[in-house]
């Protein structure tokens, strides 16, 4: 009986083919690493059986260097804050892309600032003071303002006024639990509140929501709400004029879903 294995020689660590017979031993095609005595030696040797070798994935060295290196160089040839919102004032046009602003926010543009042209004038680049938008101040009431708590200024600019700003926002009086990069940092619409004004402006007291307001369901939906709960009930079912859910794509895929499963469990309107 002979088997065709694969001999691995350890002195200069190269595969033999050789054809070898094997004494009584039986023929086994399931399973890959197999011990075999040769008739020659007493040494044990481990082969592999052609049918179930694996073919090992080749490590292309060079390749992967090269990979990196032109990853490295993507990341590097990146365009910076400074030369990507970099902005001609006389024709409003942003030179990396091309790009002109919307004619609306051309007055802006020219009598707001952006803001790190605030935060680069300022002690400690701004950390810990508040600012708002032109834009909050024209739409809302109620008092909505970043407070920076963190700054990382991007040094390769000219006047150093481009980078990114990390703070807690507050929207509607209402002030979020942690903090996120600020928005928007590119518009010309911010302000700096002034120290004296910063308790004044911050203190809100939110007016109270005003009731929810309720009506009676059409006769026809009435019905099947009546018929579903059963002729035991006495409560009137009313329908609650606030709208307490988003209505989505997610919102009808989930009540597609609740009435399969009705359908499915012959829970069906009785009506």
């Amino acid at each position: 009986m002979c088997v065709q294995i694969l001999l691995k020689t350890e002195p200069i660590a190269s595969v033999v083919c050789t054809r070898y017979e094997l004494e009584g031993a039986p023929i086994v095609r399931n399973f890959r690493f197999v011990e075999v005595k040769l008739l020659y030696t007493d040494s044990l040797v481990h082969g592999l059986i052609n049918s179930n070798m694996v073919k090992k994935k080749r490590v292309r060295l060079i390749a992967e260097m090269a990979r990196k290196i032109r990853a490295y160089r993507e990341l590097k040839n990146r365009p910076t804050e400074s030369q990507r919102y970099a902005l001609d004032y006389e024709t409003m046009t942003r030179p990396f892309t091309g790009k002109t602003l919307p004619v609306l926010a051309w007055e802006d543009v020219r009598r707001e600032s952006r803001l790190f042209t605030l935060l680069a004038s300022m002690r400690m680049f701004g950390v810990g003071r508040i600012f708002t938008r032109k834009s909050w101040l024209e739409e809302h009431i109620e008092p909505c303002y970043w407070k920076i708590t963190k700054v990382k200024v991007d040094y390769t600019a000219e006047d150093m006024d481009h980078g990114k700003a990390w703070g807690v926002m507050t929207f509607k009086g209402k002030q979020e639990d942690k903090e996120r990069e600020v928005e928007n940092a590119m518009h010309h619409d911010w302000r700096l509140l002034p120290k004296h004004e910063e308790a004044d402006f911050t203190r809100f007291e939110p007016v109270p929501e005003p009731p929810i307001r309720y009506v009676i369901y059409p006769p026809l939906l009435r019905a099947m709400i009546l018929a579903q709960k059963g002729l035991s009930t006495t409560e009137e079912p009313m329908l609650p004029l606030r709208r307490d859910i988003l209505l989505s794509k997610e919102y009808f895929r989930n009540q597609d879903q609740e009435r399969q499963r009705q359908r499915q469990a012959g829970e069906g309107t009785p009506v």
